[in-house]
């Protein structure tokens, strides 16, 4: 039985990066995205592939996949700073209920879960680039 993975952002740069890879090595690939900053000639490629399948859906909303589930890659979320300054709400509830929702779904279906996130994290940097131990303009961890 082929594992299966959902990939959100799925028509995004690095999520269509995803799809192909893990449509290469021989998974099923579930690609989920709203095409709010995604575009479908990243995948469109991958339609005919029986072991590919697409939803144009939020995953702000309730997110459901119906049967086995091994991985979900999250990497939902516009990556520009150009795109946060047009549309922040959406921004917000991506990174906030987007990943809720998937972590629900993870649970239900004993899945490993992966969250991506953008450097933006770290405010204005004075380190390019920046490893997991520079703290940057906010400390990500803390209080």
């Amino acid at each position: 039985m082929k594992k299966r993975v959902l990939i959100t952002g799925a028509a995004g740069f690095l999520g269509s990066h995803l799809c192909d890879r893990f449509i290469k090595e021989g998974y099923r690939v579930i690609a989920m995205d709203n095409l709010i900053t995604g575009d479908l000639k990243n995948i469109e490629h991958l339609f005919p592939y029986e072991d590919f399948e697409f939803y144009h859906h939020d995953v702000s909303n309730y997110v459901h996949v119906a049967g086995d589930l091994d991985y979900i890659l999250h990497f939902a979320s516009p990556a520009s700073p150009i795109d946060y300054l047009k549309i922040p709400i959406q921004t917000l509830k991506v990174g906030s209920l987007g990943t809720h929702n998937l972590l629900g779904l993870a649970k239900a279906k004993n899945a490993r879960l992966l969250i991506a996130s953008t450097s933006e994290i770290y405010g204005d940097p004075l380190v390019h680039p920046q490893d997991e131990s520079y703290y940057g303009n906010v400390n990500t961890i803390g209080p």
